[in-house]
């Protein structure tokens, strides 16, 4: 909440609960603010109930929990001038101390940021709701490392909190031998989601590929075994699904399953159980039939980049309060507003391992903190030529460029690259100017 809205809401304040709201933002127990107004410590914990309600910070059904630090964290962005930060600072509860970034965080991390489906809709509230919708279908798009795997787990973990069960499958685990073969990644699938609801694998009671080929075997196992040795809906996180796009074959196949299963929901009861999360960086680039894709039905989610809000409240939570906002628009200028790339400039910026100008200033180079980040990216390029000229006309328009649909898309998902209309443009002046050292410009 910013802006305008939060504006709003803090005039529609009563002037006693303004008048209690700046006394407790200045760092005043609720004693001293009820001995300074003559009154009971229960009529200022009302006052400050009222205010946090007011601004959307309330309890669900049977949670008993303060928003007190939630409330003051609102106005350290909007309302700095209010709050007395020398004594939040000494007095924030539980500081965690930051780990190195690059895996998932948890969604009870004070560094898990939550990002907007739209103005008023948390992306994590949507996509709690609609999994708990009979046969859901979520497809969660976006490049690596930029927080589709903490999302899915957030997900799972407000299904199970609604008593139903929860699988995730990282779809890059299969190996390159069960990828030959549809019939061994078919039995290789079956057998994880087997084992994850601690149920005896069947396969051969089930599978019967000379008469009933592959994918119908697979979803016999899933419909007269799986869902029905289950009393509760299964949610089933897929994640890294882009793993199969270089297995055109297989892909196409286990695709047409997964859209199929979606459909039965609205036939079979029994498919209603079954809720599908799927993850996966890049656009669709192998020609799927329209009416057999799952990537063009169910609930489209697109992780966007941080805003500069939010890059302003992982600053304070790896406690940089003296980083200014043109500051942190200068971090965000030069890496985008990437979750990795941002969480890891913090992380140094904490660590006090340089400073903000050094940082800057080393960034797109191999001295700087990114250069295992952008090393990495230079030697999946290096096996692209096609990436790798595409990416010089890039480098030659100036600015942005038509591409075609394979190379940009495959950009994108590396985060090198974003959309705008039917054009591309670097993501960020990291990117830029990393890649212009490397391959110059005509």
């Amino acid at each position: 909440m910013h802006g305008k809205k939060f504006n709003d809401i803090l005039d529609e304040l009563t002037p006693d609960q303004k008048k209690v709201l700046k006394r407790f933002l200045a760092g005043e127990t609720d004693e001293q603010i009820a001995s300074e107004r003559n009154c009971d410590t229960s009529t200022i914990r009302k006052h400050l109930n009222k205010v946090c309600t007011k601004f959307g910070l309330v309890n669900r059904e049977g949670e008993r929990f303060s928003y007190r630090p939630e409330l003051v964290d609102l106005f350290v962005q909007d309302k700095p001038k209010w709050v007395n930060f020398d004594y939040w600072e000494d007095h924030r509860p539980d500081q965690i101390e930051p780990d190195f970034p690059g895996r998932p965080i948890s969604s009870q991390s004070p560094f898990y940021i939550q990002r907007f489906y739209n103005e008023h809709l948390l992306l994590e509230k949507l996509c709690s709701q609609k999994v708990l919708q009979s046969g859901a279908l979520i497809r969660i798009k976006a490049p690596k490392k930029t927080g589709k795997t903490s999302l899915v787990n957030k997900i799972l973990a407000e299904a199970r909190h609604c008593g139903y069960r929860t699988i995730r499958l990282n779809l890059r685990q299969a190996e390159e031998l069960i990828l030959e073969n549809l019939d061994h990644f078919l039995q290789w699938f079956c057998t994880n989601i087997s084992q994850q609801l601690n149920l005896e694998s069947r396969i051969d009671d089930y599978w019967d590929n000379k008469r009933l080929g592959s994918m119908v075997s697979c979803t016999t196992y899933f419909q007269a075994y799986l869902l029905e040795q289950i009393d509760t809906p299964l949610v089933l996180g897929l994640d890294e699904v882009d793993r199969l796009f270089e297995y055109e074959k297989i892909a196409k196949s286990f695709f047409t399953l997964l859209r199929s299963w979606h459909e039965e929901a609205n036939n079979l009861q029994v498919w209603q159980k079954l809720r599908l999360v799927v993850a996966y960086s890049t656009e669709v680039y192998i020609p799927l039939n329209i009416n057999q894709s799952p990537f063009n039905v169910g609930i489209p989610v697109k992780l966007p980049n941080l805003t500069l809000a939010q890059v302003q409240q992982l600053a304070k939570e790896y406690g940089l309060k003296s980083l200014d906002n043109t500051e942190l628009e200068r971090l965000r200028a030069m890496i985008g507003g990437h979750p990795y790339l941002i969480q890891l400039g913090l992380y140094h910026l904490h660590q006090k391992d340089l400073t903000l100008e050094q940082l800057l200033q080393t960034a797109p180079t191999l001295e700087g903190i990114y250069s295992s980040h952008l090393q990495g990216l230079w030697v999946m390029l290096s096996e692209h030529h096609e990436l790798l000229e595409a990416l010089r006309t890039l480098l030659d328009s100036g600015g942005k460029v038509q591409m075609q649909q394979v190379p940009a898309s495959k950009l994108e998902s590396m985060g090198i690259v974003q959309f705008e209309a039917n054009q591309v443009k670097f993501s960020c002046q990291l990117y830029h100017s990393y890649f212009l050292s490397c391959l110059g410009a005509k």
